[in-house]
């Protein structure tokens, strides 16, 4: 795919990043800034859950592990809510162990990607599943 289509792909779209870690976000919304999306942010799932309820994502990219509500939690909290239960989630995770792929694709997710980011395949991935769900 040409870096024109890419860009067209996710140009515009809104992304909530959620991540504790700052370099992990600081790299995502880099990544993502550079294509001119939206970006929302928030640093646990409850404060997702609160930037979800003021402006729906058209996707969202959650870290697994996290304080006060995981990755693992906010998924089931997504897809118990049928205002949110469509929206595409993007699990990351530094802390990958064998089965978690498996286990995480069972639980909601459109993908798994594992830190640290690698720029290319992080983008591919996410016009991927917009492309498979939203476009």
């Amino acid at each position: 795919m040409r870096v024109n289509d890419v860009h067209q792909i996710l140009v515009g779209k809104t992304v909530l990043v959620v991540e504790d870690d700052p370099d992990s976000l600081e790299i995502a919304v880099t990544l993502l800034e550079f294509h001119q999306m939206h970006i929302l942010t928030a640093t646990n799932g409850k404060l997702a859950l609160e930037a979800i309820a003021q402006t729906t994502p058209d996707f969202i990219i959650s870290d697994l592990s996290m304080p006060e509500m995981s990755g693992w939690d906010l998924i089931n909290q997504l897809k118990a809510d049928r205002r949110t239960m469509d929206i595409p989630v993007i699990a990351l995770t530094a802390h990958a162990m064998n089965g978690d792929r498996q286990k995480a694709i069972a639980a909601g997710f459109h993908n798994y990607l594992i830190k640290p980011l690698n720029p290319e395949s992080f983008i591919a991935d996410l016009v991927s599943v917009i492309s498979d769900v939203l476009v």
